[in-house]
């Protein structure tokens, strides 16, 4: 049986992503080499990888998928939102109402989109 265990972003510069999710997450990453650095987000482990050291060559562009993050409440949404904007992340989409919850999306240095939701 296969186990999925991490997530792999391809970014241009490692230490200014991984000085951002380091900030981002109030955590150190537990991998950390030049081209790579690794952060625990239980159950899953998310990885950055220099895009350019990347074997085989990395296709597609930030921004074709998305990290998801979900919290409790509409509240949850309106505090994360707003430290997050108050940290200079690039917010994409201000906190609104969709299908599937309330939501918001932000941006990380490479464009990779973060989005945090509420449930419906």
């Amino acid at each position: 049986m296969l186990n999925f265990r991490l997530i792999v972003l391809y970014v241009a510069d490692v230490a200014k992503s991984t000085a951002f999710y380091a900030e981002l997450f109030g955590r150190q990453p537990v991998e950390h080499a030049k081209n790579f650095a690794m952060f625990p987000l239980p159950p899953l482990m998310l990885g950055l990888w220099a895009r350019g050291d990347a074997a085989p060559v990395a296709a597609g562009t930030p921004g074709a998928m998305e990290l998801d993050f979900g919290v409790s409440d509409r509240q949850a949404i309106t505090t994360c939102h707003a430290d997050w904007k108050a940290r200079g992340l690039r917010i994409v989409q201000e906190p609104t109402e969709m299908d599937f919850g309330y939501t918001f999306v932000a941006l990380d240095p490479d464009g990779h989109r973060l989005r945090v939701m509420a449930p419906k």
